[in-house]
């Protein structure tokens, strides 16, 4: 990469200084000059991630030209302080936050010319190269770097780490045994790591502005949702083999953006939420004995599956009465709470019947994607953080009455729990309170401890081990840490140093939805 950033600033030595000159078409030139040779003629990603609107969404534009000037740490992105007057620095950071004057693409032929296999499944070795319980890892993703770290659920101790993609985005998802890990970055790339060998087995881009990916419950199919270009992208596991491209377009023929899809092993299915038309939409996949057949797109609505025979791969609509972009499910994923555009309520719907079953009362942005379940007198709670209200709300799944709110010190972002722990951990991860973490009593639904880990540091994202017993919690700063406490007694065991740990993922949790943790 350094000869080729050389010879471009070689050649930028010779252009005209109208050429240099802030301006569309001479900025434009600049970034053709600078620029494209790592993020790519059109701005759609190459060495580095793409630069537009969407991709660059958690970048203020300030950030963005102080990254073009001074370069950006433990990356390949160097300072162009040498080579850009102040003025170009700030057309540049400006420009490439402008919408593309023609939309960008991305189908199946950009999506197959992108993949790579490193290590064909079935290739590495089938144990593991370390002495550790393979159920009870975490993943630790640090987007401080853009790096992930394998560490001891037992020990805590780091047993491996890696880079990333740029901007990992909405959690990384396992195969039910374990081995494997999947990552969706922003920018599109799907990565499959072995977690046994501790290497890339192989990547594909599947779109542009990708939201999250999910992993089948049987881990054979992955499917990843995009903002940019209007689809979901399903592949088969193994290699991350391209199966089908669904453009996410309504029956009136409208595209929308895909906000998430989310697996729901109990249906057999992956459920995907669309931010820009009035419907849910259900994709089963084949149980393990069912061939796997070719489908057209966009067949009618077919009956919930819950063990009928319901052909493979086909998208079954479910409308709905308002647009739902951020999901919750009950633990048999028999009914959706989704929370609506405006952020100033939710609702319940009924996957089988398709019917809306109850309004939920839930002002200030419910982040519903977070939320959690557990056993309260004998019913079924769900709580859930609101991301522009001091508030956790908490209602029952069977009325789907919110029974209590709780005032907190700030809008949360993330709570967690387990099945063995008394206690349900929630942030207060915007406003000055941002270095505060709730502790609530599962029975009492109250506050009883507010930590400070460290004061002034952003303090989010509980996650528990297997059992229960231990739980992590991100000091979210480039010179952050993981911290360990004891679940019980609420006092901190150990801190280990990482760069921005924007999220912790055990592994047990996530491949057997243990009540408490996000799914």
């Amino acid at each position: 990469m350094i000869p080729r950033l050389l010879a471009l600033l070689a050649v930028a030595m010779l252009l005209p200084a109208a050429v240099l000159a802030e301006g569309g078409a001479d900025t434009e030139a600049l970034y053709q000059t600078h620029c494209a040779s790592c993020h790519g003629a059109d701005r759609l990603g190459g060495i580095g991630p793409a630069l537009l609107p969407g991709n660059l969404s958690r970048l203020k534009p300030a950030a963005a030209e102080a990254v073009i000037r001074d370069g950006r740490a433990a990356s390949q992105m160097p300072g162009f302080a040498d080579q850009l007057e102040e003025d170009q620095v700030t057309s540049l950071a400006e420009w490439i936050y402008r919408e593309p004057e023609v939309e960008p693409s991305w189908g199946r032929d950009e999506i197959l010319a992108s993949q790579l296999v490193h290590h064909p499944d079935g290739s590495l070795p089938d144990e593991p190269r370390f002495d550790a319980d393979p159920l009870n890892l975490f993943i630790v993703v640090e987007t401080g770097d853009h790096h992930a770290t394998l560490l001891d659920g037992d020990t805590f101790e780091p047993i491996h780490r890696f880079a990333t993609r740029y901007a990992l985005h909405g959690g990384p998802k396992y195969t039910p045994d374990g081995r494997y890990v999947f990552f969706g970055s922003r920018d599109g790339w799907v990565t499959k790591y072995d977690i046994y060998n501790m290497q890339v087995v192989a990547e594909v881009r599947a779109g542009i502005n990708m939201r999250n990916i999910a992993v089948s419950g049987d881990g054979r199919y992955v499917m990843a949702a995009n903002y940019l270009p209007h689809s979901l992208v399903l592949f088969d596991a193994h290699n991350l083999d391209l199966m089908k491209v669904y453009p996410a377009v309504g029956e009136n023929g409208e595209s929308s953006r895909v906000s998430a899809v989310y697996a729901a092993p109990p249906r057999g299915s992956f459920i995907a939420a669309l931010k820009d038309i009035e419907e849910v939409w259900e994709i089963p996949w084949p149980l393990p004995t069912e061939p796997v057949v070719s489908t057209g797109h966009m067949a009618t609505p077919l009956a919930p599956r819950r063990g009928h025979d319901t052909p493979n791969f086909r998208v079954r609509r479910i409308p709905v009465p308002d647009y739902l972009d951020d999901f919750f499910f009950d633990l048999d994923y028999a009914h959706v709470i989704g929370a609506s555009r405006g952020g100033q309520g939710g609702m319940v719907v009924n996957l089988d019947s398709g019917e809306k079953v109850a309004d939920l009362p839930l002002e200030g942005m419910p982040h519903l994607g977070s939320g959690i379940t557990w056993e309260h007198e004998g019913r079924r709670v769900m709580a859930t953080p609101h991301l522009t209200r001091a508030a956790v709300s908490i209602i029952d799944m069977t009325s789907w009455e919110v029974i209590k709110t709780l005032e907190t010190d700030g809008p949360g972002f993330f709570m967690r729990s387990h099945a063995n722990s008394p206690y349900v951990w929630a942030d207060v991860f915007f406003g000055p309170n941002r270095d505060r973490v709730h502790v609530i009593d599962k029975q009492s639904l109250e506050i009883v401890e507010t930590l400070i880990p460290e004061p002034g540091k952003t303090a989010a994202h509980v996650e528990f081990d297997r059992y229960g017993e231990k739980l992590l919690l991100s000091l979210w700063e480039d010179d952050g840490a993981v911290i360990v406490y004891d679940a019980e007694t609420l006092e901190e065991e150990k801190r280990i140093p990482m760069s921005k740990p924007s999220g912790k993922y055990n592994v047990w949790n996530k491949t057997r939805y243990e009540e408490g943790t996000s799914h």
